[in-house]
């Protein structure tokens, strides 16, 4: 196929370019800048000159291709917050029934992307592909009530469900949490740090994208998920002996003034499920894990930087 990749100079759009090429596919990616051009030729794919900003150029790219893979998704906006979280994911909703514009009527695959938490039904329980709740309070469901939006609309859509994408040199929210240990001179989690985070590693990402790509089975959901959950403690442990630093617990009250924005995720327990997926696109991850990647940063830039 040919497929236009959004966010295809991002972190993990830049694992998918080398995992569609090395199974045959053919690369088209969106990029607004010359720096981001030259990658993507370096990288063997084809420039696309657009940006979410404009829906034109995202139906001209999905009009020109076999399939889309839609994983851009504006986290410069967010700055040292999250205030314009809301306002991104209106962003997301606008792109997918954009590109959904150029495929409806064929059988073209379009796939979007999500996070994990749209599949928790019971607190404490991990989530599924089977649920979503159009109406839960997170933002990010945008993604998803637009994703169905277009399969009203006879648009082959399915949608990716992302966790804590890491390597060694990124890893989601965690990324953030090292930030915050640096800066506050202690690694924290709060209370006893049971709560649980979903992980995966980026090229293991990067083939579940392709799998379902490649699958295009229209409603479909798959959770991008190698690891369940690991403990907010096992997290700060690993973040705090990397940094050198203490690793401490906190109160709930206490977390907002150490954590800043990202305390209104640090004590979520989210946990989620891979078993339908894995049953369905036969994916099986092998990459390191969160903890092991962790293990291998390079902590004096961490430290430095």
């Amino acid at each position: 196929m040919r497929v236009f990749l959004t966010g295809a100079t991002g972190f993990i759009g830049s694992a998918i370019i080398p995992e569609l090429i090395n199974a045959g596919h053919q690369v088209l990616g969106l990029t607004r800048s010359d720096d981001g051009a030259q990658s993507l030729i370096a990288a063997g794919a084809e420039v696309h000159r657009g940006s979410l900003e404009e829906p034109e150029s995202l139906r001209s790219g999905a009009a020109q291709s076999d399939g889309v893979i839609h994983c851009a998704f504006d986290h410069s906006a967010f700055g040292n917050d999250f205030s314009k979280f809301s306002e991104v994911c209106e962003k997301d909703r606008c792109a997918i029934e954009a590109l959904g514009d150029a495929l409806k009527g064929s059988d073209r695959p379009l796939v979007i992307t999500s996070g994990t938490g749209m599949g928790n039904a019971v607190p404490g329980q991990p989530a599924t592909e089977d649920h979503f709740d159009p109406d839960h309070p997170n933002p990010r469901r945008l993604s998803e009530v637009a994703g169905a939006a277009v399969l009203e609309r006879d648009v082959n859509v399915s949608v990716v469900r992302l966790p804590q994408v890491h390597n060694t040199v990124k890893q989601g929210l965690i990324t953030y949490a090292v930030h915050v240990a640096r800066e506050k001179g202690a690694s924290a989690y709060i209370g006893e740090g049971f709560n649980r985070w979903p992980a995966a590693h980026v090229l293991d990402v990067a083939r579940l994208y392709r799998l379902a790509l490649e699958k295009h089975e229209a409603g479909s959901r798959y959770n991008a998920v190698a690891e369940e959950g690991i403990s907010m403690r096992e997290i700060a442990e690993v973040i705090g002996r990397g940094l050198k630093a203490p690793t401490i617990s906190l109160t709930q009250e206490d977390a907002q003034a150490h954590f800043g924005w990202l305390a209104m995720f640090v004590g979520f327990d989210m946990p989620a499920s891979s078993a339908q997926t894995r049953q369905r696109l036969g994916w099986r991850p092998t990459r390191p894990g969160l903890i092991a990647d962790l293990e291998q940063m390079h902590w004096p830039e961490a430290i430095t930087h």
